[in-house]
């Protein structure tokens, strides 16, 4: 039975009044981000960084959130089930509320983001370099997170037509996207991470 492990940066090993927690993206592992506690720096954040729950078809030590080598996205399902109950239980674990919880990811892990994410009370969301697996669908009085995504123009993997129209669908729900480029890869640069922290002090920090 797959489960969701995670690894925490709790700096000063105090009890944050905040929590970022960050999806790797397909093949990675939950090390992948870990730096960006340090390098984001939030004053009373607690940092959270899970597993995905597959282990990755090709790359040794590697996760995926499902599988992207057959259309019907194996895995999909179980996978959001099993990350929406990690998400539900981290108040209990951390002290921390959802409504003072960011969720972020990368790539698939953005994908994740722009889906289970949006059916959970967060502070905020974010997706770096993702797209939608789903179509969105409206939902009466439904308020949903503030979300950004962040996309590179040259980006290869995931071209930046799926992060144009993951703005589009999703601005039609009635999701309040705020989005932007920059001239980058498949990655996250310094002035991407930068705009990430902006976002979380104007929305969240406020």
């Amino acid at each position: 039975m797959p489960n969701i492990e995670a690894i925490s940066a709790m700096p000063n090993g105090e009890r944050p009044i905040y929590l970022l927690v960050v999806l790797h993206g397909w093949g990675a592992n939950y090390q992948d981000f870990v730096p960006f506690a340090k390098v984001l720096n939030l004053p009373d954040f607690g940092y959270m960084f899970p597993n995905a729950p597959f282990d990755h078809f090709q790359v040794p030590g590697g996760k995926s959130w499902y599988a992207l080598e057959n259309k019907e996205f194996t895995g999909l399902a179980e996978s959001r089930k099993l990350l929406r109950e990690w998400l539900l239980s981290l108040e209990v674990s951390t002290g921390v509320p959802l409504n003072r919880t960011i969720l972020a990811g990368f790539s698939q892990g953005g994908a994740m983001t722009l889906d289970v994410g949006l059916t959970l009370p967060f502070a905020a969301l974010c997706s770096f370099s993702g797209y939608l697996h789903y179509q969105p669908q409206p939902q009466e009085n439904k308020i949903f997170p503030p979300t950004m995504i962040i996309h590179g123009s040259q980006d290869l993997v995931v071209p930046v037509e799926a992060a144009i129209k993951a703005k589009e669908e999703l601005t039609k729900i009635g999701v309040l996207v705020q989005y932007q480029e920059f001239d980058m890869a498949h990655e996250v640069k310094d002035e991407a991470i930068a705009l990430f922290k902006q976002f979380i002090t104007n929305e969240v920090l406020k």
